[in-house]
């Protein structure tokens, strides 16, 4: 992987995306983390290349691929849109995922760098995603770092704010992903990588549902969480899930409008507005970039032959 300050200026394919039997294509790919929520990022405003399950679990494949926890493409935004670019992230598991906020950041952040657009402090960006439309302003933009909000649509809490003692409770929030944020002791010492995916999978939801386990504290209107992923596992972060956290606290009473969520990766800042729509703001940094050689076989084979 090259070093951070080197970054490819064909962010999209590295040769031409027509493969025939026998020949390998290489794929460009950048890395980029938003609080060690970590994702290989195509940026591909021409629409030359779809990217799909196998491939997915190809390059994000701690292993046998470059690793991270979703490999993001932004394509080609809708004729006479206003938007700037399209989302769409398939998770490690090769599944895919309607929204993502730190994801979203690394995108637009890797956008700028290709110089696919062009924005800097100051500037918003709209970007289409399946969960809707989400604006991301940039505030800060240097040597491969990046601070920014992005608008994360609202929250839909499914619960009675009564729902709730001092310690324990648990809310289902929608993000146009699914979210069951869960109060309890310290996260440190939670099972998730157990608990996670047993609570995901006994919700009913379609795939199952991100599962944050969260604690007050350690300050006023601060948070401390861990969050199981679906399709990926635990993460050292989520923006999605700082949101649902935010909202979920909110709504039982026990944070105000700006909530700190601390995660193993680090702090994000969310703000409920009054509108009833939520705002995540956090870093993202360019870790490098890379080439995935595909295989003359197809990426689906590489599962089957393991």
């Amino acid at each position: 992987m090259a070093e951070d300050n080197t970054v490819a200026e064909d962010n999209t394919l590295a040769e031409d995306n027509t493969q025939t039997p026998g020949t390998r294509m290489e794929l460009a790919l950048a890395k980029y983390e938003g609080l060690g929520n970590d994702f290989l990022v195509l940026v591909d405003l021409e629409g030359r290349l779809q990217i799909d399950a196998s491939l997915a679990r190809l390059a994000c494949d701690r292993h046998l691929g470059f690793g991270a926890d979703g490999l993001l493409r932004g394509g080609p935004p809708p004729q006479g849109s206003s938007d700037e670019m399209t989302f769409e992230l398939r998770n490690a598991d090769g599944g895919e995922a309607e929204m993502s906020g730190n994801g979203l950041r690394c995108l637009v952040h890797a956008a700028i760098d290709s110089g696919a657009v062009t924005a800097g402090p100051g500037d918003t960006l709209a970007v289409l995603t399946p969960a809707g439309r989400r604006e991301v302003r940039v505030h800060a933009l240097e040597d491969g770092w990046m601070w920014a909000s992005t608008e994360m649509g609202e929250p839909k809490v499914l619960g009675p704010a009564d729902n709730c003692n001092v310690g324990n409770g648990q809310l289902f929030v929608d993000l146009g992903n699914p979210h069951l944020v869960v109060l309890g002791p310290d996260p440190r010492t939670v099972d998730v990588v157990s608990l996670g995916p047993a609570l995901s999978d006994t919700t009913g939801a379609q795939g199952g549902v991100n599962v944050e386990f969260v604690a007050l504290g350690p300050g006023r209107d601060e948070l401390t969480m861990r969050v199981w992923e679906r399709g990926v596992g635990e993460t050292q972060a989520c923006g999605t899930g700082s949101v649902a956290a935010a909202a979920a606290l909110h709504h039982w009473g026990r944070v105000g409008c700006k909530v700190t969520v601390n995660q193993p990766g680090g702090a994000a800042e969310v703000e409920l507005r009054v509108d009833g729509t939520a705002v995540l703001s956090g870093p993202s940094r360019r870790v490098g970039t890379c080439r995935l050689v595909l295989p003359a076989f197809r990426p689906a084979e590489v599962d089957q032959r393991r």
